[in-house]
């Protein structure tokens, strides 16, 4: 017998992550019918370190806490799907730094705007406070669980 989930029958935990997975199901689906089909949820974990700049392999992996050979892996992938790229270092012609390729950029500013979206449509349908509220509960648990600077550092990985 299939239940609709209801505050009742589901944990909180379950309920936050299964919204946030439905979610990002959505915006996925938004970006696909964008052009941009062939992003991946776990694109984000790399990208997300190359907006804030250009980046070495070996600075992506420490900051992924990952080996270099598993960042590597991810940029050739980033790479053939045209959403990376790798110019010389203007300090040392040695390293190649990552940087967003227009195309990577444009999908990042897709996915943000999406998201944007989303939330303007809950807001609407059930109510700005609520969503608000909703907001700033799952903040504070984020807080509760001492995940914030992992956040800040974004080095947040999903539970092994």
């Amino acid at each position: 017998m299939v239940v609709n989930p209801t505050a009742e029958n589901i944990d909180l935990s379950l309920a936050a992550l299964f919204a946030g997975w439905a979610m990002a199901d959505e915006v996925q689906r938004r970006l696909t019918a964008d052009g941009f089909g062939e992003l991946r949820f776990n694109d984000g974990l790399v990208i997300q370190h190359v907006l804030s700049g250009p980046l070495s392999i070996t600075m992506l992996a420490e900051r992924m806490n990952v080996t270099q050979q598993a960042a590597s892996k991810a940029v050739v992938d980033l790479e053939r799907r045209g959403l990376l790229t790798r110019e010389p270092s203007l300090v040392d012609a040695r390293v190649k730094l990552l940087r967003l390729t227009e195309y990577g950029e444009a999908a990042v500013d897709a996915a943000r705007r999406h998201r944007a979206a989303l939330d303007r449509e809950l807001a609407s349908e059930f109510g700005a406070d609520r969503v608000a509220e909703t907001r700033l509960l799952l903040a504070q648990l984020l807080t509760r669980f001492n995940v914030g600077d992992s956040i800040r550092r974004r080095t947040i990985r999903p539970p092994i």
